[in-house]
């Protein structure tokens, strides 16, 4: 017997199928399933189904006083199945992470920030004794199914004097633990972007690609994506939209679209305060701005789901294949308008909204907050 039959489960691409979970995993896609079901959820006409959102830069950590959140807050709650912390906790603080993301609903996974208390203080490289390699090597190796990857924010707050020598202690570790993601935070100069961008390798990435910083990959000047940014994105760098408080732009985006420049990923950046006062909100919000800027519900959808499940070897996520995670976003669309608001306080309005009505996640269902729309 089944735990869970999903009846109706019907894709962005209109193809309906049923699935049937058992023990946390998708057992069976099938046209139809006979097997009998401890439970069954029926979709009604107007909902859908996809591989459960994954928000792949979130701040988490309950415990911080800059940059925290609730993981159920920011993930269950919101349509989204799993989340990864980006970089708020380091080598001396991460185990304690890690015990509390056992107790959630929400799959929670880390990258372990470089500095070895995170992002304690907003200059958290500024000060490279805190850069550990010992340290590194011992969370990595204790916590090999929570920490995904390691990152480095590469901004003059941030890296004080160091330069460009916070990235390059960073590939030496990466290179060190090889396959290991390594995510990058851009922002203000020094250093200046073209130097962050010549450090790295295919499958680095870079989050807040659309920030409307002068050192960002947009020529205000000439109203152009910069040349140097189009030969890092065709060198296979991954880039990640990472919203925040101050690092999306309609502008930016919207040019990088018309010149085929597209994010990888979609995610975030959340915490308690763009989450309660904007201008993020949540991730289904930052879904619909992609879509105003003119991505497709297919793709936008791809870049919550197989893309940062690719990106971070999520293997048993992103996908809605026999054997995987049954992790799922169940949502619709409302033909409703929303008014818009990048990190820039520019307005975009949206005329048709996309709202998670139940989240599943390792076959257990629970309802969204966002249903209520």
């Amino acid at each position: 017997m089944l735990d869970l039959i999903i009846k109706n489960a019907r894709n962005i691409h209109e193809e309906t199928v049923e699935i049937g979970v058992q023990a946390g995993k998708i057992a069976t896609v099938a046209k139809e399933i006979t097997e009998p079901a401890l439970q069954e959820l029926h979709l009604s006409e107007n909902e859908y189904i996809s591989a459960g959102w994954i928000d792949d830069h979130v701040h988490c950590y309950e415990k911080m006083q800059l940059y925290y959140d609730y993981p159920d807050e920011i993930g269950v709650t919101q349509g989204v199945t799993t989340v990864i912390d980006a970089g708020t906790t380091g080598a001396e603080n991460i185990g304690d992470f890690a015990e509390l993301a056992k107790c959630t609903k929400t799959n929670v996974f880390a990258l372990l920030n470089i500095s070895k208390w995170g992002i304690v203080e907003q200059d958290e490289l500024a000060d490279l004794s805190k850069v550990q390699a010992d340290l590194i090597n011992e969370a990595l190796e204790n916590y090999p199914e929570f920490i995904v990857g390691i990152k480095a924010r590469m901004s003059k707050t941030v890296i004080g004097d160091n330069g460009l020598t916070p990235l390059q202690m960073a590939k030496k570790i990466q290179k060190d633990h090889a396959p290991l993601p390594l995510m990058v935070h851009i922002g203000s100069a020094p250093p200046e972007l073209d130097e962050i961008f010549s450090l790295l390798d295919q499958g680095d990435v870079v989050t807040h690609c659309f920030n409307g910083k002068a050192n960002g990959i947009y020529d205000w000047q000439t109203g152009k994506i910069k040349a140097f940014a189009w030969e890092t994105f065709k060198r296979g760098i991954i880039f990640d939209i990472g919203h925040g408080t101050d690092s999306f732009n309609f502008t930016v985006a919207k040019e990088a679209f018309q010149e085929g420049l597209k994010a990888t990923s979609i995610s975030t950046d959340i915490y308690i305060r763009n989450r309660k006062k904007g201008p993020v909100f949540n991730l289904a919000t930052t879904m619909e701005k992609l879509r105003v800027v003119g991505y497709s519900w297919p793709e936008i959808l791809e870049k919550v789901t197989v893309a940062p499940a690719k990106n971070f070897n999520l293997n048993s996520k992103g996908a809605i294949k026999e054997g995987l995670d049954a992790d799922f976003t169940i949502f619709k669309f409302v033909e409703a308008e929303k008014e818009l608001i990048d990190s820039n306080g520019n307005q975009e309005i949206a005329s048709e909204q996309i709202v998670p009505v139940k989240t599943v996640i390792g076959g257990q269902v629970y309802d969204n907050e966002l249903s209520k729309v």
